[in-house]
């Protein structure tokens, strides 16, 4: 869900269990991210997520798979800065992989709210801050609370089977 052409989701996630996992690089665009988040679970009707921080972007994976089994739906909130070096390429990649292989092997969906961008501007255009011109952890959340709605409903229609 990212962009131009983004869908708008309406979801009622009453009575869900959801956790938000964030980072703690860029503390600007962090706080921004997990608003926007926890603004995207309340109009969901998401009643008390937990919050959890974790130092990097690196960690949310572990973080991730440990609350899988406790939550219905999670939501990974970081930030990563091209700089000079490749260690942003195997930050985004390995961040990617191991949300993926976490939601995969644990069918709890994980909302992707990893901001990787080749500026601090460009986080902050879509940190969900005051003039900015996206907000990507509202976005996650809803796709979280989405994704984990539409599950339990399948579960729901295979066991009227």
């Amino acid at each position: 869900m990212s962009g131009e052409g983004a869908p708008v989701v309406a979801v009622d996630g009453t009575g869900l269990r959801v956790a938000v996992v964030a980072a703690s690089w860029h503390e600007q665009v962090m706080g921004g991210l997990v608003a926007g988040a926890l603004r995207g679970l309340a109009d969901a009707g998401v009643e008390r997520p937990t919050l959890v921080r974790v130092p990097g972007t690196v960690e949310l994976s572990v973080a991730c798979a440990r609350l899988a089994t406790r939550y219905d739906a999670l939501v990974a909130l970081g930030v990563v800065v091209r700089g000079g070096t490749p260690h942003f390429e195997y930050v985004c990649q390995g961040v990617t992989a191991g949300l993926t292989a976490v939601a995969v092997g644990t069918g709890v969906p994980i909302g992707f709210g990893v901001l990787t961008c080749d500026t601090v501007e460009q986080a902050l255009e879509r940190s969900g801050l005051p003039g900015s011109s996206e907000d990507k952890g509202h976005e996650a959340a809803t796709a979280a609370v989405a994704t984990a709605v539409t599950l339990r409903d399948l579960e729901r229609a295979g066991s009227a089977t």
